[in-house]
């Protein structure tokens, strides 16, 4: 007797939409950049030229913002917790930006998302909670509790960390050197900080299929 043959066919792999996260999760700041770059004035005293081209970056980047969660729900089929909060917080600086005319308000904004999700992350792992997970949607297969709490208070760490970056180097640095050191300094730093949880994070149940995940989900800014 032979057996029947298998008339249910596996289930297609996943893809990976680790660049389509990346997008979602950066595009908004990228355009934040070049349309300042676009209209900065060659003069960097020039406070005039300096303000307009805030304020275009700005709204670029309010709508991009914006457009970065439309395509989120339509491509991938979700909005993220991290994606929501990021993006409120962005409409609302950013008009509070274009309102005020202060550029000092869109450089500020960094600092209080790091002061939010570093408080949040280090009292839910007081408590112990880990809130990490709740806000990545539990997307590091395998990882187990203890590995998420200390997920969760580490980032939250290293979130007080990048917030005392970002004061210093605003107090330090012109508009265009601190979008620079954005995207020069701020971004490699969080990529290196989550290549180094990758040995803890495989000690707490981390399936090994699930490294590009976490090197792919950095929690966005």
């Amino acid at each position: 007797m032979t057996d029947k043959p298998n008339t249910h066919p596996k289930a297609p792999k996943k893809q990976s939409s680790g660049w389509l996260n990346l997008l979602v999760d950066y595009g908004p700041l990228l355009v934040f950049f070049v349309v300042y770059w676009l209209y900065a004035p060659k003069d960097k005293n020039d406070a005039f030229g300096t303000l307009d081209a805030v304020i275009h970056s700005t709204s670029a980047f309010v709508i991009a913002a914006i457009a970065a969660l439309i395509f989120s729900k339509v491509k991938l089929g979700r909005i993220s917790p991290m994606l929501w909060l990021s993006t409120g917080l962005i409409v609302v600086f950013g008009a509070i930006t274009i309102w005020s005319g202060e550029q000092w308000v869109i450089q500020l904004k960094p600092t209080i998302v790091y002061l939010i999700c570093g408080i949040a992350l280090i009292v839910g792992w007081l408590r112990g909670k880990a809130l990490l997970q709740w806000l990545l949607e539990a997307a590091f297969e395998g990882l187990d509790e203890e590995g998420w709490l200390k997920l969760s208070r580490n980032w939250g760490f290293f979130f007080f960390f990048l917030a005392a970056l970002n004061e210093t180097l605003r107090q330090m640095l012109s508009f265009g050197d601190w979008l620079a050191a954005k995207l020069w300094v701020f971004m490699p730093l969080s990529f290196l900080f989550t290549f180094t949880q990758l040995p803890m994070l495989l000690r707490h149940g981390l399936a090994a299929a699930a490294e590009d995940e976490v090197v792919e989900n950095p929690p966005p800014e």
